[in-house]
């Protein structure tokens, strides 16, 4: 028991990251006051079924939007200097969020417009943060690191709903908009406290090359992809739960903003106590296995959710969906951390994110309009239906096991060339002749096939294998990248151990080793 709440806690004996993951979530409980602030401000609107769902709409949407730009700006610019920039500019809409409401001028439209700013603002700090963790912690800690971050979140559920359902009773909504404003205040001087903190990429890109590398590398990597899809299969149906409570607290249980808050605050508190125990259920099942456990959990909680009339049973079952919830998010969410390299970190996990995000924000729109047509208890039970079919297809779509790959930067030998190119020459072509005895033919063909994912994720933009048509045992890869600048970061800062032993698998195989040669294109034009 002792060692398990060591490790469950270990990340905060870090200072840095223990200041940090601090200052995050008095923003997140901020966050989650305006929220149910926004709601609340809806709930009594004529169009309240559809309008309530769309705060989180509005929130989420802008991940959707500027996900793979706030990943480039990550990887790309100082982390420090966007971090206080992007909080200052939330400050200002915050500000003029709480003047507007004081004076009594937000209308539904407005406040919709406010709130989509507030989560653009919102969407360019979390990978910037993110990228940070893994600098700020021991590899052998992040996937404590990332439950920690799951706790955070959900510890301002449990705090800030109650905190915003008291306050409106007593105050009113416009101060549960200031006191977030604040929140982001309390945010930047922590970050401005920390001058060593982020810091520029050695070689920064370009801003659309930058998005064109990212996007190739998620394209190319299929952990990633699997990710990507079990996230989306569980989010989707699992946002129908935070977009409809307050339905379920007005019209099912009869409650007001505090009880409103209470619901909330009971998804926060069983997610602190699912991320608790989440070393233990490690110690027990397969990721896979968390994840089927977590969705069916998840499901059953929606189904009575919608069903129930009755307070402490709804409040029990709130407590294990917050657990499951946690425990599917910070399962996948470390593993995307533990693959990820350090080069496009940013740009990766803001894909996640804009999945995050943008799963529930059409989720929220699909059960939002869902309920408006056929009722509130329908859209529940329609939605842990497609949460258990999601459930079931980990037996064909499982995730991978990332934990012991390589994902350590190796600088590989740069070309020997007769010139230097000009860093914007290109396309380049790269071609390694192998030569391969007839009894390993099918295990080159075999190791081919990761070696290509690896040459397209760290900048090739096409690929081939050929053969002489004469019958030799030769083999010829083939591939092209955009310019000699793209080709030389595939070799200074974009290959990991695992890429290396992709390339070692297929070099052993050759006899003799391979010969590589590089093509620059020549300009025919007249």
């Amino acid at each position: 028991m002792q060692n398990t709440a060591a490790s469950a806690w270990a990340p905060l004996r870090i200072t840095i990251f223990r200041t940090l993951w601090i200052a995050v979530l008095v923003s997140n409980v901020g966050t989650w006051m305006q929220t149910v602030g926004a709601q609340w401000l809806l709930i009594h609107d004529t169009h309240a079924a559809l309008l309530v769902p769309l705060v989180q709409t509005a929130t989420a949407l802008p991940a959707v939007l500027f996900s793979p730009l706030a990943g480039v700006l990550a990887d790309v610019l100082d982390r420090r200097r966007l971090l206080l920039s992007t909080l200052l500019g939330m400050t200002a809409v915050g500000v003029a969020l709480t003047v507007l409401t004081a004076a009594d001028r937000m209308s539904a439209s407005l406040l919709l417009t406010f709130t989509f700013a507030l989560g653009a603002g919102a969407i360019l700090i979390a990978p910037a943060y993110q990228s940070l963790v893994p600098d700020l912690v021991p590899r052998d800690q992040l996937r404590t690191a990332a439950a920690l971050s799951s706790i955070n979140i959900n510890l301002a559920r449990a705090v800030g709903p109650a905190l915003a359902g008291v306050v409106i009773a007593r105050t009113g909504v416009t101060t549960v908009f200031a006191l977030n404003t604040a929140t982001f205040l309390v945010y930047a001087i922590v970050v401005a406290s920390h001058p060593r903190l982020g810091g520029t990429a050695a070689s920064p890109e370009g801003l659309l090359a930058g998005l064109r590398a990212g996007g190739r590398y998620v394209r190319h990597a299929p952990v990633v992809r699997r990710i990507l899809l079990r996230a989306s299969l569980f989010l989707v149906p699992g946002s129908a739960l935070w977009a409809l409570l307050p339905l379920v607290a007005t019209r099912q249980l009869g409650l007001g903003s505090g009880g409103y808050g209470v619901l909330l605050g009971a998804l926060g508190v069983g997610a602190v106590g699912g991320a608790v125990v989440l070393p233990r259920l490690r110690a027990r099942l397969s990721n896979n296995a968390m994840t089927a456990v977590a969705s069916l959990v998840y499901a059953a909680a929606l189904v009575v959710v919608g069903l129930s009339h009755d307070l402490p049973l709804s409040l029990f079952v709130l407590l294990l969906a917050g657990a499951a919830w946690i425990t599917f998010l910070s399962n996948v969410n470390a593993s995307l951390q533990l693959f990820l390299p350090e080069w496009v970190r940013g740009r990766g996990l803001s894909v996640y994110q804009m999945v995050l995000f943008g799963g529930q924000a059409a989720g929220a729109l699909v059960w939002g309009v869902v309920a408006e047509s056929a009722g509130l208890v329908p859209s529940l039970l329609i939605a842990a239906l497609v949460m258990a079919a999601g459930a079931a297809t980990v037996v064909v779509w499982p995730l991978h096991d990332v934990d012991d790959l390589d994902r350590n930067l190796v600088r590989w030998p740069e070309p020997q060339l007769a010139f230097e190119p000009e860093p914007r020459e290109g396309p380049v072509l790269v071609e390694i002749t192998y030569t391969v005895a007839a009894d390993k033919e099918q295990e080159f063909l075999q190791s081919m096939v990761q070696l290509k994912e690896s040459r397209l994720r760290t900048g090739g933009t096409a690929w081939g294998l050929y053969r002489p048509a004469q019958g030799s045992r030769q083999f010829v890869e083939v591939f092209r990248v955009s310019t000699w600048d793209e080709h030389l970061r595939q070799h200074r800062e974009r290959q990991t151990g695992t890429d290396l032993d992709f390339h070692d698998a297929a070099v052993a195989l050759s006899d003799p080793p391979p010969t590589t040669r590089h093509y620059l294109a020549v300009d025919v034009r007249s």
